[in-house]
């Protein structure tokens, strides 16, 4: 069984269990979170999808670290322009791990 979630922008396939970085949400390590914009769930041959989301379809999961990725450098840089623009980025995550798929009913 797994399920389409939309989070922080994005869209992520998540399976009970799995543990995934998401943009950075304000919640305590070890405290318990919902996803309500569920997209699709399947299992098996039956699969619910969405327009857009499931009405009652809720994805859980439990907050185990907030943190930093790794450092992007960008360079701008204009050759014979005597031009040299120099950044750096850190983007903020939370990592959930899912604990549990309810599928609800398909909004049409």
């Amino acid at each position: 069984m797994y399920a389409v979630i939309k989070t922080g922008g994005k869209q992520y396939r998540v399976t009970e269990g799995e543990t995934l970085k998401v943009e950075k949400i304000v919640a305590e390590e070890g405290g318990s979170i919902d996803f309500d914009e569920v997209l699709l769930v399947t299992d098996g041959d039956n699969v619910k999808v969405g327009a857009p989301f499931l009405a009652g379809g809720k994805v859980s999961a439990t907050v185990k670290s907030h943190g930093r990725g790794e450092k992007i450098k960008i360079v701008k840089f204009r050759r014979r322009k005597h031009s040299r623009k120099q950044m750096g980025h850190r983007q903020s995550y939370t990592e959930v791990q899912i604990t549990g798929i309810t599928a609800g009913t398909a909004a049409d």
